[in-house]
């Protein structure tokens, strides 16, 4: 070899391992966000609604925006507090991660759930034909997004690694059944015709009949979700994963059968997760009950598979400890949120991205309306605080420029819901990818290219239905 071609091959080598060739690990790329963060709040001015109490919620009023002169700059060394304080923020998603991910790991101990998925995977004819797999897909694609649409996103984060179980059943990796279930909930809740966080807050805020408009976005739901489950079909399984841990079915399909003790497990499972849509439908349970709910599933479960309180509890600490990495994720997003409150920059970045759409024309204001409910996504995470910010600024704004106010708050769906399959900042689909045991960093490249078009479909969807009278 010539000292060219060595010192060719060195200069090859080393821009392999060059850090800016590589994509970031999931800590470093939010940690990168929350500089980026931090600097706004340098050019960024301070600033606040002034806001009123209506029905035990808090809202904005419009035309009340101030900009605040006497707030401090945040110190440096605010960054690095912000990020266990944002952990304690975060600290519901991190519990119902680990005590989720003890739950599944007992499951999948008993192989009820591995056996049940295997029976059903056979019956459809899996492993037969590519036919077979993406009729499993699809139809796994569109109750996910069901459930999306009828529970909510958080609420199905216990779901997650049964798309994982159906993606190994059909020979698939990990990274099929993810998409299938956080990409199929996450558009569920994103275009959800009765999404009572979203369109219920803002309906109530717009004055509109709960829920009207529906035939728009469940055909934007319809049509979203296919593309999804075509996506996956064509590119997702076809894409090389890097599984540390995969999963494999442990028998031919064939062979799968159910014991007393599996449908014991089973019943106990179907039965926990009913009691969790009661709790969530008629009791108002959000993370902390639901995270309780799956504790007790767990102990229930265990004690009927046969075991004992120390066994029992190392089972739930190996299947924590497997999804540490993922929770920590999570509290470390929830610090971006800690800065823009510090800095009390928040209002300041929604009035100012509101008050683009004033002039423009009502289809192309639609469009713009939710990519910049995107943007505010990214600040304002939870999707009705989003509605009880931005509805009371927009409503109004709406009327000013001659668009309805039912395709405003459709505007605002689209660009709030769509962006969560991909924000840094939402703690419930990082928690989900946690348990499916996908790193944010794994996720990005999967799902932005199905990203555009969604949009673009929706866009497209908002235009025509300006034009319609909607």
């Amino acid at each position: 070899m010539s000292q060219k071609q060595f010192y060719s091959r060195k200069l090859a080598a080393s821009r392999k391992r060059q850090w800016f060739r590589e994509f970031p690990d999931p800590m470093v790329l939010i940690f990168m966000v929350l500089i980026v963060v931090y600097a706004m709040t340098f050019f960024v001015p301070a600033g606040e609604f002034a806001r009123e109490v209506v029905d035990g919620r808090s809202r904005v009023i419009p035309g009340s925006f101030e900009y605040l002169s006497d707030i401090a700059n945040v110190h440096f060394f605010r960054v690095f507090v912000a990020i266990p304080e944002g952990m304690i923020n975060a600290a519901q998603f991190l519990f119902i991660v680990f005590i989720a991910g003890g739950l599944f790991h007992i499951l999948k101990g008993t192989g009820a759930l591995e056996n049940a998925i295997g029976i059903a995977a056979y019956t459809m004819g899996a492993g037969n034909s590519i036919r077979s797999r993406n009729l499993i897909i699809t139809v796994g694609t569109f109750i996910y997004g069901f459930f999306g649409m009828a529970v909510g996103a958080e609420n199905n984060i216990a779901l997650v690694p049964v798309g994982v179980l159906i993606a190994a059943a059909i020979g698939c990796s990990r990274l099929v059944g993810v998409t299938m279930a956080v990409g199929g909930i996450a558009i569920g809740f994103a275009l959800s015709p009765i999404n009572p966080y979203t369109v219920g807050v803002a309906q109530s805020i717009g004055e509109l009949p709960l829920f009207s408009g529906w035939w728009l976005r469940t055909l934007m739901l319809l049509i979203c979700l296919a593309t999804l489950a075509a996506y996956i079909c064509v590119r997702v399984v076809n894409i090389e994963f890097n599984d540390e841990q995969p999963v494999e079915m442990s028998r031919k399909l064939q062979d799968y059968t159910l014991s007393r003790n599996n449908l014991v497990v089973l019943g106990i499972f179907l039965a926990g997760l009913v009691v969790m849509l009661v709790g969530v439908f008629t009791r108002g349970w959000y993370i902390k009950e639901i995270a309780g709910n799956f504790l007790l599933m767990a102990i229930l479960i265990g004690l009927a598979s046969g075991l004992s309180a120390n066994q029992l509890v190392k089972q739930m600490m190996e299947g924590a400890s497997s999804v540490t990495a993922g929770a920590l994720v999570i509290g470390l997003a929830a610090s971006i949120q800690v800065i823009l409150s510090d800095a009390r920059i928040i209002d300041t970045i929604v009035h100012s991205l509101s008050a683009i759409v004033g002039d423009m024309p009502v289809a192309l204001a639609a469009v713009v309306t939710s990519v910049i409910q995107g943007v505010i996504n990214l600040f304002i995470p939870s999707g009705s605080a989003q509605a009880l910010v931005t509805m009371p600024i927009l409503i109004p704004l709406a009327d000013l420029v001659g668009m309805s106010r039912q395709l405003m708050i459709t505007a605002f769906q689209v660009g709030d819901g769509l962006t969560n399959l991909f924000t840094p900042t939402n703690g419930g689909i990082l928690a989900m990818l946690a348990l499916g045991r996908v790193s944010y960093a794994q996720w990005l490249p999967v799902i932005l290219p199905i990203v555009v078009p969604l949009y673009i479909m929706c866009w497209i969807a908002l235009v025509v239905a300006n034009y319609v009278g909607y």
